[in-house]
């Protein structure tokens, strides 16, 4: 199904509401008849019969038709619940960091290796054990950077031989665990929103990079990032709690300005611009021909297209606001429904003066 929600017929719902597509995520809700209840698109409940169910555009358009919110798909949370496997899994996660997990220990709880795989891919856009693995990584830097002996680190992770474990420190941070303490490191984490996960990163300085997981250009910039900054390894950190907290305010409607600190890498030209994006009001929208009237180079038109794509810190940089001259959804790494999704909600939270 094409994603770009440019029209939408009953039958397109209908169709993404059989294959649980999230295009429509916030955007519309199901209402069965039969049942009094109404879910997301996605829900993975029993798809009712096409002739018992209505389409609205809001919650409270099926609160005030008299359903009730499903139970399984819980359509009132800002976020879209993790599936049951993917919850229990990071809950065992966060029991032992610094676990060594492999298809034994998957196996050991009772659980299909390649179910986990999928919950995961679909919850976070990766595998469970690439995602286990990546945070076990950040737990060790986080010890030794903090005076953790090396052999301590060693068994903890799980490794037998002091090379084995050296040699995955150098491939993952790019030094050896003794240098660790003299190397930048930046720290990474997982966001859920309604609308797909985002990869945070960000050290002391501020946030350098949230993209969503699809965005096909996010490699490159990861490994941009790593070459231009420093090793990336996946943690906690009180810039990606706060980034968090913040976005779920936003996804909430209950946020419109964010204050966490920026600090993408950019040429001074696209640093000028992306501080530009961040004037644009919540829930209105400017071409790229304003925008480069608003940096006082009105024939850069293109080059502020191009900045503007380059933008490596998605909804905080509001690159998702600027839209062609006659009004069409262009240039959105992160997919044009997305970008639709994200001006729609908007204009829900917008004070009414605004509106008006």
């Amino acid at each position: 199904m094409n994603k770009e929600i440019l029209k939408t017929d009953f039958q397109s719902l209908y169709n993404a509401l059989l294959s649980r597509d999230d295009a429509y995520e916030g955007l519309a809700f199901v209402c069965v008849k039969t049942t009094g209840i109404f879910c997301r698109l996605s829900c993975a409940a029993r798809k009712p019969l096409e002739s018992n169910i209505e389409f609205v555009a809001s919650i409270i358009e099926a609160k005030n038709k008299g359903y009730r919110a499903c139970l399984r798909c819980k359509p009132e949370e800002s976020k879209k619940p993790l599936s049951l496997l993917t919850a229990r899994m990071i809950e065992e996660l966060n029991k032992n960091p610094q676990k060594r997990w492999d298809s034994d220990a998957i196996r050991v709880l009772g659980i299909d290796e390649s179910t986990l795989r999928r919950s995961f891919q679909r919850d976070f856009g990766t595998t469970f054990l690439k995602f286990a693995r990546e945070h076990r990584l950040g737990a060790i830097v986080s010890d030794l950077e903090n005076g953790g002996k090396i052999i301590e680190a060693q068994l903890d992770a799980g490794y037998d031989s002091s090379s084995g474990f050296v040699e995955a420190v150098k491939k993952q941070i790019g030094t050896s665990p003794k240098g660790i303490k003299f190397q930048r490191i930046l720290s990474a984490k997982w966001l859920e929103t309604p609308i797909g996960p985002m990869l945070g990163v960000a050290d002391d300085e501020g946030l350098h990079l949230l993209e969503f997981a699809e965005r096909k250009g996010l490699p490159k910039e990861i490994e941009t990032t790593k070459k231009r900054i420093g090793a990336i390894v996946f943690r906690n950190h009180p810039i990606l709690e706060t980034t968090e907290i913040q976005l779920n305010e936003y996804f909430q409607g209950t946020r419109q300005i964010f204050n966490i600190p920026i600090a993408q890498f950019g040429t001074p030209f696209e640093k000028s611009v992306w501080a530009q994006l961040q004037t644009i009001p919540f829930g209105t929208t400017r071409s790229y021909a304003a925008q480069a009237k608003a940096i006082e180079n009105p024939n850069a038109v293109r080059a502020v297209a191009r900045a503007n794509g380059s933008n490596k810190v998605a909804i905080i940089v509001p690159c998702h606001r600027v839209i062609g001259s006659d009004g069409s959804m262009t240039g959105y790494a992160g997919k044009i429904w997305r970008k639709e999704w994200l001006l729609t909600h908007e204009r829900k939270f917008m004070p009414s003066q605004e509106q008006s």
